[in-house]
This record gives C-alpha cells, sequence and structure tokens, in this order.
C-alpha cells in the first residue's frame, strides 16, 4: 500500500523536527520509532519517550482514499533520507511489517511495528491555563536561565527549570543548588497563579526548536502536562512532580556594595583568568578596593593569572571567591552591555542584574578560596 509519494525535504524536515527526544538504544525498542499516518493529504509525524511527545504535520500533494499508520525506526529512516540527492522524489510504501522505500534508483526496507502499540499521549486534555506570547519571547527567556540547571541531582526537581503563571508576568527560574537564575516576562493580561516544573530535557529541545521571530507559541498548563503549540509543531510533556524551592528567599535584596561593569570586558577577562584555575574547583577570587576590582585564579602547579578591572566603587574593600564557570556562563546568555554586580560579605550569595532591568536576576554563592 502506498504510504507516501513526496520530496526528500517534504519527509526530512518534520522527521528532524520530532527526532530529538528519540534513544536509540531503548528497553521499549517502539520507543526509537516514529509514528507516521497519511490521512488525507496530511501526514503525520509523531516520537515519544513517554515523558514527552512531540507532533509535526507535512503536505502530500496527492490525497489518499484512505488513512494508514505505521511506526519505523526514526534515526535510520532520518540517516537514509539525509544521504539521498536534493530534490529526490521519495515515495515509501507499506507491506505487511515493512517500510518499503524507493528514491530514484535506490530501494530500502525497514522493519516496521504496528502502529496502534505505539503510546500516544491521550487527546483533547482540558487545559487549565494557556497564554500565547513570541517563540522569541520564550526562547530568550529560556536561554537567560537554561544553564543554571541541576543535571542528574538526586534532588529531581532540581533537574528542570519552573515556569510560573503570576498575575501579569510569566517567570521562569532555575537552580542548581549553588547558583539561580530568574526571567521574567511582562503579559498584557492578569493570570491565576499556576505552576509547573519543566523537565530539562523539554527545556533543551524547546531551545533548540524555537525560532527568533515573533511567529506565536501557544503554552497551555494541563493536568500535570505542559503543551508547547508552535509552528506545525505541538510538544507535550509530563511535569516534574515536586515542590520547587522557594526562590524569593534566595535573592538578596540589602546589598551595599555595587559595581556596573561592562559585560563583554568582565568576561573576556574571567575567561583569561579561568586558564589558570583550578581544573576540580574552578575557583577565582574577586578583590574589591575602592576604584579597582582585581581577578585571581591559582592552580595546584602554583600557576596564577591575575586581572584588573577599573570600576567605580568607594566602599569597603572584600575579597570573595566564586567558581569561575557559574560566573562566565551568566555572563555569556546575557546581551545587555553592561551589568551590576551586588556584594554583601566574604559570606554572602553574590547578586548579578542588568541595570535598570528588573526582570532578571542571577545569584551565585560563594567559595571557600
Amino acid at each position: 500500500m502506498k504510504l507516501i509519494q513526496a520530496d526528500k525535504d517534504t519527509l526530512l524536515k518534520p522527521l528532524q523536527m520530532v527526532i530529538g527526544i528519540v534513544e536509540r538504544r531503548h528497553t521499549l525498542p517502539i520507543l526509537s520509532n516514529v509514528h507516521i499516518e497519511r490521512r488525507n493529504n496530511e501526514i503525520s509525524f509523531v516520537t515519544t519517550d513517554l515523558e514527552i511527545q512531540i507532533a509535526t504535520t507535512a503536505q502530500d500533494e496527492q490525497a489518499a482514499t484512505e488513512s494508514h499508520a505505521i511506526t519505523v525506526a526514526a534515526k535510520k529512516l532520518q540517516d537514509i533520507l539525509r544521504a539521498l540527492p536534493d530534490n529526490t522524489r521519495v515515495v515509501l510504501k507499506s507491506s505487511e511489517n515493512r517500510l518499503l522505500g524507493q528514491a530514484g534508483k535506490s530501494r530500502f526496507s525497514l522493519q516496521t511495528l504496528p502502529a496502534e502499540d505505539f503510546p500516544k499521549f491521550p487527546e483533547n486534555t482540558e487545559s487549565l491555563a494557556r497564554v500565547t506570547i513570541k517563540q522569541s519571547e520564550l526562547k530568550r527567556l529560556l536561554s537567560l536561565v537554561q544553564y543554571a540547571m541541576a543535571q542528574q541531582d538526586i534532588r529531581y526537581y532540581l533537574n528542570g527549570l519552573l515556569l510560573l503563571l503570576e498575575g501579569e508576568s510569566l517567570k521562569v527560574v532555575a537552580t542548581d543548588g549553588h547558583r539561580l537564575a530568574f526571567a521574567l516576562l511582562a503579559l498584557p493580561a492578569s493570570q491565576e497563579r499556576r505552576e509547573v516544573i519543566l523537565p530539562r530535557k523539554v527545556v533543551l529541545e524547546l531551545t533548540r526548536q524555537l525560532s527568533d521571530s515573533d511567529e506565536p507559541v501557544d503554552i497551555e498548563i494541563l493536568q500535570n502536562q505542559v503543551r508547547f503549540s508552535f509552528s506545525s509543531v505541538e510538544l507535550i510533556s509530563k511535569v516534574v512532580d515536586g515542590k520547587f524551592p522557594d526562590y524569593n528567599r534566595v535573592i538578596p535584596i540589602d546589598h551595599r556594595k555595587l559595581i556596573d561593569v561592562d559585560r563583554l570586558l568582565l568576561l573576556q577577562t574571567l575567561q583569561r583568568a579561568a586558564i589558570l584555575s583550578n581544573e576540580k574547583y574552578r575557583g577565582v577570587r574577586l578583590i574589591l578596593t575602592p576604584g579597582n576590582l582585581r581577578i585571581v585564579c591559582t592552580n595546584a602547579e602554583q600557576e596564577e593569572a591575575e586581572e584588573e578591572l577599573d570600576v567605580e566603587y568607594d566602599g569597603e574593600p572584600l575579597d570573595i571567591g566564586f567558581n569561575v564557570t557559574y560566573l562566565v556562563e551568566v555572563l555569556n546568555n546575557l546581551t545587555s552591555e553592561t551589568v551590576r554586580c551586588a556584594f554583601g560579605d566574604a559570606n554572602s550569595s553574590a547578586l548579578i542584574t542588568i541595570p535598570g532591568d528588573n526582570h532578571f536576576k542571577y545569584v551565585v554563592m560563594p567559595m571557600r578560596i
């Protein structure tokens, strides 16, 4: 039975949109497959890892008289399509438990598994809250905080990102217990308070897929799920079950030692100094005195890097240590010309913000050096 007849790119592009969550080796073989369904002249592509589901559609210029669905190894099909010459016409046929492909003089045959065994998420789940923003706004919001998510922490709720609808704002927060990043987007209308923790994999997939355009993205909070709809993609994810820490308690509000620094200059200075930091602890000392910020890194071989920056500061001297990676990552993900660093004492967390903008906050704990 003929399933699809289309250009290579008509098949490859939607397949690449859904393939990011597919695990090549899975305990359930069908989870390595993509569910392909033909209805009239529309072809749907769906993948899942049981926690996340991504779906998209493509058009086939020839309408089918009946619908038909199969599942086939997603990575293998992608590799075959990639290897075909551009502008190649591809014909896919379903025959018993095989997908037969033809493109010019190329032939291939892939094993299929029954479409009815594919574990799709239930449809028509009731939406508890919904907001529509620009794709570029959500992409920027995620990029401002996602690097602060934990990786494989025993506190599993830290391995994700808090998404919070509250009043006229959409807030995102990430923390690994050593640093915390907070970003806020103002919304045109007030929202009922809803919060969910997005799994790390979803955040990274959204960051990969969202465009820097004004095209809309719908965010819907469902019962134990969240759904993102943008372009021709629908991404549904289970949410992390857990209680995210109260981020407001972590953000310092009364630090008096303030300096405004050129972001790029500080970033490049820290990157140079970090070359000679201890590979295990990645420590950097910031020594603040009136008019001067000294940045010092040393390592186990007694090597040392020292940098100096002129700053407008006339307060008490301060000598404080940090993980240099935590400073470099935040500066890398900001786009502002200037950053404001607020310090308490040598044992207090530092606060990095953007002057004149209270929509972003980054808290980093000190370390002993």
